[in-house]
C-alpha cells in the first residue's frame, strides 16, 4: 500500500479502495492544554472512516494508549468480553483495556481529546509520539518512546523463533 503524498511508507487510511487501513510511521507531536491531539492528516480518513468519526482510546500493558478505528476496536473487545471471568488473568486484560476504553470524537479540526484518566495513566504531558502499527495508533510519552526505543535497540537475547528467517 502507497504511503502519503510524499511517497513515504507513512500509511493512510483505506481512501475507499477497499483495503483494510494500515497505520505506519511516526509522528512527534504536542498535546495542547486541554489535552488535544491533532491528528496527522495521513491517518485521519482510516481512523474515522468506519466510526463516523468516532474512535476508540484505551490502555495498553506497556504504558503507552492505544487508538483504533471503531471497526477494528470492536472484534478486539469482543474477543476480551467472550474470555471467562473466571480466570483472573482474563478479568485483569479486562479490566485494564475495555474498563479503560473511551470512545471519543475526531471534531472538525482533526483532533481527539485525550481523557484524563488514559493521560494519567500513559504520564502525558505536552510533547508525545504517535506511532503507526497496522490496525492501531499507538500513544506514547516522548520519554517513554525514547526509552522504548533504546531498549529495542538493544534487543537482549536472541530473536524470537516467529522472527528467524525474516529478511527486510
Amino acid at each position: 500500500m502507497a504511503g502519503g503524498a510524499n511517497g513515504d511508507m507513512a500509511g493512510n487510511g483505506s481512501g475507499g479502495n477497499g483495503r483494510a487501513t494500515v497505520f505506519r510511521g511516526i509522528a512527534e507531536l504536542v498535546l495542547d492544554a486541554k489535552g488535544r491531539l491533532a491528528v496527522p492528516a495521513r491517518h485521519r480518513e482510516g481512523l474515522a472512516g468506519a466510526g463516523n468519526g468516532h474512535v476508540i482510546v484505551t490502555a495498553d500493558p506497556s504504558g503507552c494508549l492505544l487508538i483504533y478505528p471503531m471497526a477494528a476496536w470492536e472484534p478486539i473487545e469482543a474477543r476480551l468480553m467472550a474470555l471467562s471471568s473466571f480466570d483472573e488473568r482474563s478479568r485483569s486484560i479486562q479490566r485494564l483495556i475495555v474498563g479503560h476504553a473511551d470512545e471519543v470524537e475526531l471534531d472538525a479540526a482533526g483532533r481527539i481529546l485525550v481523557p484524563p484518566a488514559l493521560r494519567r495513566y500513559a504520564a502525558l504531558e505536552r510533547r508525545v509520539a504517535l506511532v503507526g502499527q497496522g490496525r492501531k495508533l499507538e500513544l506514547w510519552d516522548e520519554a517513554r518512546w525514547q526509552a522504548q526505543v533504546a531498549k529495542s535497540i538493544a534487543f537482549p537475547g536472541e530473536l524470537p523463533p516467529e522472527l528467524e528467517g525474516l529478511s527486510l
